[in-house]
């Protein structure tokens, strides 16, 4: 917290743009926990591409002005509102949501949105569940329909949702492939629940992928990259098979054919609308995988809150993901 008690440090954005919009200030005032809210330190909060697209003005959700980024936050309660009795003070935390913003020292959330925090995970972890782990399990199981014996191929495995989802998989007994841009991602993804992976930069990718799923297909592709992905999706999948579009930067060109030929589906993803019945159980079998000991999240590049504006930037444009990105707050 800055200097006085009642005002801290926050991330905020007073108008859409580049990353430069992003502006921590010191004399914030901190937030007060309302009826079925908390009061969170963060010690740790998610950086997620939706932010990205978001703070640049281009995303179909547009926050009121001014405001502060950030959802998946890990922390220590500081406070309760009332009628809170499943949390007090002391207790460690993550959450999948914020009202007052994750890029700051404290944040509000309602209390349905915030779980406990186990002790095998620490708080960069802990910052790396929320949108990554539910939106692969939704994905997966809520949109996607995955069952166990079929394929999944994760295009771009190796970041926070793409290793979500292959822990995820694997755990619930589905075959496992993923595609990633470099060997250090590929051996990360390895690691971590994919049976093979494929480099996507390598040009007869496509080709391996088909050979190795034989003539079967795949059954469900989680895409992060629909814009340079989909096309060949259409081909890879088996018939009835399922696009699932998790993420896209614009617009692509398909032949609806494909679609028809194999009665395949594309269907997109978001959180945001999902139901909080919906959201409860990702959080039931999330919570079970964490204690099961399948569900880690790999925490990635990390930034202290001072270089916010970097970490948007490299978000979008480094070359390959490894892990969950977070910022240390």
């Amino acid at each position: 917290m800055a200097t006085g008690r009642n005002v801290m440090r926050a991330v905020r954005v007073s108008e859409f743009g580049g990353p430069e919009v992003l502006k921590l200030l010191s004399d914030v005032l901190l937030p007060n926990p309302k009826e079925n809210q908390v009061l969170i330190k963060v010690h740790a909060c998610g950086v997620n591409p939706v932010e990205t697209y978001i703070r640049s003005g281009t995303h179909a959700r547009k926050p009121a002005l001014p405001y502060t980024p950030g959802t998946d936050v890990a922390g220590v309660i500081e406070a309760v509102g009332a009628h809170v009795t499943v949390f007090k003070k002391g207790d460690r935390v993550f959450t999948n949501g914020t009202i007052s913003g994750g890029y700051a020292d404290y944040t509000v959330a309602a209390a349905d949105t915030v779980f406990p925090l186990s002790d095998k995970l620490d708080f960069k972890q802990g910052a790396a569940i929320g949108i990554p782990y539910f939106t692969a399990y939704r994905a997966l199981f809520q949109k996607g329909h995955a069952k166990p014996g079929e394929t999944v191929l994760v295009h771009g495995a190796s970041g926070g949702v793409g290793i979500a989802t292959c822990q995820i998989a694997r755990a619930y007994g589905l075959k496992v492939l993923g595609t990633a841009g470099t060997e250090e991602g590929m051996n990360l993804v390895l690691r971590n629940g994919a049976h093979k992976m494929f480099n996507h930069r390598e040009a007869d990718y496509v080709d391996k992928i088909k050979e190795f799923s034989a003539v079967q297909g795949v059954d469900v592709i989680i895409e992060m990259l629909a814009n340079v992905n989909l096309a060949t999706d259409l081909q890879l999948l088996s018939p009835g098979g399922r696009v699932m579009i998790v993420g896209s930067r614009g617009p692509i060109e398909i032949y609806p054919r494909d679609t028809m030929m194999k009665e395949s589906s594309i269907i997109g993803v978001s959180l945001f609308c999902a139901t909080k019945k919906s959201m409860h159980e990702c959080e039931t079998a999330l919570l079970a995988g964490i204690e099961a000991g399948w569900l880690k999240p790999v925490v990635g590049p990390e930034y202290p809150l001072e270089k916010v504006a970097k970490a948007h930037e490299l978000l979008i444009n480094s070359s390959g993901a490894l892990g969950k990105m977070v910022l240390l707050i």
